[in-house]
């Protein structure tokens, strides 16, 4: 079973910057969704894609993914670009 490392990316609707330093280790899924053929929903019998891990650092997320024995990605944090620019460059 292998699981993928990432960091919880900001809302793109709000402002905030709330629980975007936790770590997350999530496991990767091991078989395809496919739909209930009683209500239609989307389902797998795989349990593990339920389990959702946050840790506070990078370094504790490997440490329990070697620690367990699990296969991990690490998947880097896309680096944050401000664009600073005056309320007064909107009338140039």
């Amino acid at each position: 079973m292998s699981a993928r490392i990432y960091q919880i990316q900001k809302n793109a609707l709000q402002s905030g910057k709330a629980l975007t330093r936790k770590w997350v280790l999530e496991y990767a899924p091991a078989e395809a969704k496919k739909p209930d053929p009683l209500t239609g929903w989307a389902g797998s019998g795989d349990m593990k894609q339920q389990i959702k891990l946050s840790f506070s650092s990078e370094e504790a997320a490997r440490a329990y993914a070697e620690r367990e024995g699990i296969a991990y990605t690490v998947i880097p944090t896309a680096p944050k670009t401000l664009k600073i620019q005056a309320y007064a460059d909107n009338f140039r």
